[in-house]
């Protein structure tokens, strides 16, 4: 049977087929929740709370002044640039409650990174933490720049006490510094403006987020999200995990993100709930916030929950608030979930998502679950595994390409007519979204990931993804993290390479060629790594996913390198 039939015998009970999605705006739920819930704390950051009276009446204050002092009017796109903090959560909702759209910037970009978001999407305003100006300033016209008339700067400790201020980052406790640059303005002040919004008509179907994809070839696209898609995705999500006005969501993951910005802050605020906001990602610590402020909900990729509990600190302290785990981006260690289970009686909810997709797509029924897998399809949401190829749909079982459509998919990316002719096709009479992600789906419908699509290896005509190996080496006892990487090879024209960092325990007692002769007893021998690498570790992005692009470009230069030398 093909997987259009999506009928699934272990659909969650209580759960729709079907999702109704919300026709109104993100800022219509702040509103509601500021006007059940005024004394309710929305943020915690830093020992500071900041009640949802408090944000609305921030959040208000700044669409105005945004409208009256900048011209910010409906349609604008405004670039926000910002570790997670309370004003990335104000910024983003004064952006939206003006009328205009969020382009998230990671903090990690360049000067050259922001010009071309700043150029694409068309922003002329942003908002910006005070460390992060280097990085943004020389797009200023006031500075010399061709794109940027208004920065509005913030600083993280400006609001908090000196106790707070201790637990952040050092690179981010200083206080606000002035601003002497013409088109420069302070956040602080700006909050104070008196003025009321100016109403812009603003639905459910226009531009509210314009997040920027990494793409694996050429420029990042933009992803055109309306208020709708936002909250199809975030309203699946809740249906689907059970959570309510009275969770608390330990937000980690990078805001600027979608993992992020959907799980960690549009969620609970649509809900009402309270968000505990971390500034960075510091495992020890996040062990102590979730005691302390009693954390019922954190989803977050597989490499933040290994670490988290491997703090000495998670088995003493009282951790039985945490009743639900979820994440993707990545496949959940058989070793770690095994532990989650056995330890502290947790499962991971293990879900796939996609920018292009809000996040929330596919998830594994909460009470019925399979480990390392995508899950099935969610409320409204219909997949299909083709051969990337011929577009022809696949029988189950076999491994093609997934195609998707849904509530939550993006109406197109931003004005980029060739990448929408690419990734947009019909079947059916029916416009699927092309994931680029390969998989297959087994004989009860639940959906399993073998790999990007561009980062299948060849070895002698035979197939490998290295996802699927990753999972296995995991299953060594020495094995910390792995990632699985090609390699030229003159004879089979690729062979595998193993990049791993083993556990403290471990170092010194096992050798790469331990690590290959276990592995040649485990898997197929073309799957089998030739060559292991140890590391003491492995870089990751801000949202904690392994980057096996980099390790791969890495390796491809080496031997590009190594062969010019011949």
């Amino acid at each position: 049977m093909l997987q259009s039939m999506q009928k699934n015998e272990f659909w969650p009970k209580g759960v729709p087929q079907t999702l109704r999605v919300p026709q109104v705006t993100l800022n219509h739920y702040l509103l509601t929740a500021a006007q059940r819930y005024p004394d309710k704390p929305a943020l915690i950051f830093c020992q500071r709370e900041v009640s949802y009276a408090e944000l609305h009446g921030s959040v208000e204050a700044m669409a105005a002044w945004m409208q009256h002092e900048l011209g910010v009017q409906r349609g604008d796109r405004v670039l926000l640039m910002s570790q997670n903090s309370p004003e990335f959560v104000i910024a983003y909702f004064a952006a939206l409650r003006a009328g205009a759209a969020i382009v998230p910037v990671n903090p990690m970009c360049t000067v050259q990174e922001v010009q071309y978001y700043a150029e694409d999407s068309g922003a002329r305003v942003a908002f910006v933490a005070q460390d992060l100006l280097p990085h943004v300033e020389p797009l200023l016209k006031s500075a010399g720049g061709a794109h940027l008339e208004a920065l509005i700067v913030h600083a993280y400790a400006s609001a908090l006490t000196p106790e707070g201020i201790q637990d952040l980052p050092e690179a981010m406790r200083y206080a606000a510094q002035p601003l002497s640059q013409p088109g420069m303005h302070a956040f602080e002040q700006a909050l104070q403006w008196q003025g009321a919004v100016q109403e812009t008509g603003v639905g459910a179907d226009d531009l509210a987020v314009l997040p920027y994809t990494s793409g694996t070839t050429g420029h990042p696209k933009g992803c055109y999200h309306s208020h709708s898609t936002m909250l199809a995705s975030n309203v699946g999500s809740q249906v689907w995990r059970g959570l309510n006005v009275d969770s608390v969501f330990l937000a980690v993951a990078p805001l600027f993100h979608m993992l992020g910005m959907q799980n960690g802050m549009n969620m609970p605020l649509t809900l009402g709930a309270t968000i505990v906001l971390m500034p960075r990602w510091n495992a020890a610590h996040a062990v102590e916030l979730v005691e302390r402020y009693r954390v019922t909900a954190w989803t977050a990729p597989p490499a933040m929950v290994l670490e988290f509990f491997a703090q000495p600190s998670a088995q003493t302290r009282d951790l039985s608030s945490l009743a639900m785990l979820s994440g993707g981006g990545a496949a959940m260690p058989e070793s770690v979930a095994a532990m989650l289970a056995e330890r502290f009686g947790l499962s991971y909810n293990e879900a796939y998502g996609l920018t292009e997709t809000a996040a929330f797509l596919h998830a594994n029924p909460m009470q019925r679950g399979k480990r390392q897998c995508l899950g099935i399809p969610t409320q409204s949401v219909e997949s299909r595994i083709i051969d990337p190829a011929t577009l022809q749909e696949l029988p189950q079982g076999e491994v093609g390409e997934i195609v998707t459509r849904g509530p939550q998919v993006m109406k197109e990316y931003w004005r980029n007519e060739a990448a929408n002719r690419e990734a947009f096709i019909e079947l059916d009479g029916k416009r699927f979204f092309r994931t680029g992600d390969l998989a297959m789906v087994d004989e009860e419908g639940y959906f399993f990931m073998r790999d990007r699509l561009k980062r299948m290896i060849n070895v002698s005509g035979y197939k490998v993804w290295p996802a699927e190996v990753e999972a296995m080496m995991y299953e060594h006892p020495a094995v910390y993290e792995a990632c699985i990487i090609g390699t030229p090879d003159p004879k089979r024209g690729e062979s595998v390479v193993a990049v791993i960092v083993l556990k403290p325990s471990h170092e010194g007692a096992v050798s790469e060629q331990d690590i290959i002769d276990w592995a040649r007893e485990r898997m197929a021998v073309y799957k089998s790594p030739r060559e292991v690498r140890f590391v003491s570790e492995l870089a990751k992005s801000g949202t904690g996913k392994i980057m096996w692009r980099e390790l791969q470009e890495q390796e491809n230069r080496r031997t590009a390198e190594s062969s010019n030398t011949v």
